[in-house]
């Protein structure tokens, strides 16, 4: 019995209750399965054979009961394909009290994401397939919390190269995202006052209390954040390639304000660099830690130039943080996944990242100037210089957002990113230019000009940087 059950096969988990007899129980067990959902449409089921082998009923009991849930329409019965778990009629279409915009709008143009129709899968199939050819076996081992060296090494000559990082690979920590470099950082600060972008991204704001940390608002204007205004800050969280939501770029003597108030205070500078890689009018700014290494830390994903679904992001640190965000990395998930690191650092090693990047720049640079024909005589458009998304100015975005609503648009608004919103506050669509597919983006741009049309008048005509 052991060897049988041990062997090649599909597996079920069932605990029939056999008070009523043994088919009615194995028949209830089976209906309960299918109903709950634990057995899934589809599923095949073992061969009456091996099911009666695991229960220690005869087959005939099994078979029996079978035959039932298949006059029942639980299960479907084929030559040759076995007996799988059938297609149920849906008894309710929606649960009570779904929440109805959470569905995926019919266009969206909301930030924070890139056209991930355009994930590069033949290139990343052929560079998993080259890692996993070459992988020693224990890369399939626990490892390094710091994240397996292969990457570590790619990413140091590649933002050294493309984002002028000075980044050691021993000073590098591979993360499952921003998010989780974000949070291990604040636990490592213990309770510090971190200084936000205002306005920014409500959500970091959130992982940044969540994690035990003080968060202090801090004004950014058309030349970026305003470091005369940290006040006790320990740290800043910075955007400074390509602000979020305004879309302002770090102005050089904000810069180097920023690095003289790190060395001056024993402050810590945090470098989101989370688009950096597209400018489209000039060679891309460098990040800030190129001019002060032992002062930053570079945060950078592969979710903008690849798609957020493969997790993989990366910290560079100053050396007296290594050892501590390393230590609570091990602490929170003890590495990030290895199969992933290794196809990424064969994509980088292979130039087919740099290609992807560059393509995505062509393309979202089109983009771009299609948003800038169609509405950038008659709005202001600013942010435009680089990133995946840009701010138009409107003087009422709730009822710019009801009218997109009711063209099934959805966009982002520059209302939700103020650490205190309030009457007086700059009003704006944060329009994400990035995120349509291909094919669906000038019918998404239509009904923004659709939208915006309704508005009557001319905001001014310039668009700004």
């Amino acid at each position: 019995m052991d060897d049988f059950w041990s062997g090649v096969g599909v597996d079920l988990h069932l605990e029939p209750d056999s008070a009523d007899g043994r088919r009615v129980g194995l028949e209830r067990a089976l209906r309960d399965a299918v109903r709950d959902g634990r057995l899934a449409p589809g599923t095949r089921l073992p061969a009456t054979r091996r099911l009666a082998a695991d229960l220690g009923i005869s087959r005939g009991t099994a078979k029996a009961a079978y035959d039932q849930l298949v006059a029942e329409g639980y299960l479907t019965a084929r030559q040759g394909s076995g007996t799988r778990v059938a297609e149920l009629p849906s008894v309710q279409a929606e649960e009570p009290g779904t929440d109805t915009r959470a569905r995926a709008p019919r266009l969206d143009l909301r930030p924070g994401s890139p056209d991930v129709g355009a994930f590069p899968a033949a290139a990343w199939l052929r560079a998993l397939r080259r890692a996993i050819a070459t992988a020693p076996s224990l890369a399939y081992d626990y490892g390094d919390p710091r994240g397996r060296i292969e990457l570590r090494t790619a990413l140091s000559g590649y933002l050294g190269r493309a984002r002028g990082v000075l980044a050691p690979p021993e000073r590098i920590v591979i993360t499952s995202g921003y998010v989780q470099g974000l949070a291990l950082l604040t636990r490592v600060l213990d309770g510090a006052a971190v200084a936000m972008e205002d306005p920014g991204l409500p959500f970091h704001r959130e992982v940044v209390r969540h994690n035990g940390g003080t968060v202090l608002p801090v004004p950014v204007d058309a030349r970026g954040v305003r470091p005369e205004e940290l006040g006790g800050a320990a740290a800043v969280v910075v955007t400074p390639a390509h602000q979020y939501p305004t879309g302002a770029t770090l102005h050089p003597e904000r810069r180097r304000a920023l690095t003289d108030w790190a060395r001056a205070r024993g402050g810590l500078i945090v470098e989101d660099d989370y688009d950096g890689e597209f400018r489209y009018d000039r060679q891309p700014v460098g990040a800030v830690q190129g001019m002060a290494p032992g002062q930053v830390v570079y945060l950078g994903t592969a979710s903008k130039t690849l798609g957020p679904a493969l997790r993989l992001g990366w910290m560079v640190l100053p050396p007296h943080l290594v050892d501590a965000v390393a230590d609570a990395k091990l602490h929170s998930d003890h590495h990030t996944e290895t199969i992933g690191q290794l196809a990424l650092a064969e994509l980088i090693d292979s130039h087919a990242y740099d290609r992807h990047v560059r393509a995505c720049r062509l393309r979202y640079r089109r983009r771009r100037d299609q948003l800038l024909d169609r509405l950038g005589a008659r709005r202001s458009v600013r942010g435009i210089a680089a990133g995946l998304h840009a701010l138009i100015e409107v003087p009422d975005e709730a009822a710019v957002l009801a009218r997109a609503e009711a063209e099934g648009l959805a966009l982002g608004a520059l209302g939700d990113h103020w650490h205190t919103p309030g009457p007086g506050r700059p009003q704006g669509l944060v329009v994400g230019y990035g995120t349509p597919r291909e094919r669906v983006y000038p019918e998404a741009l239509e009904a923004l000009a659709k939208v915006l049309g309704q508005l009557g008048g001319t905001s001014r005509a310039a668009a700004r940087p």
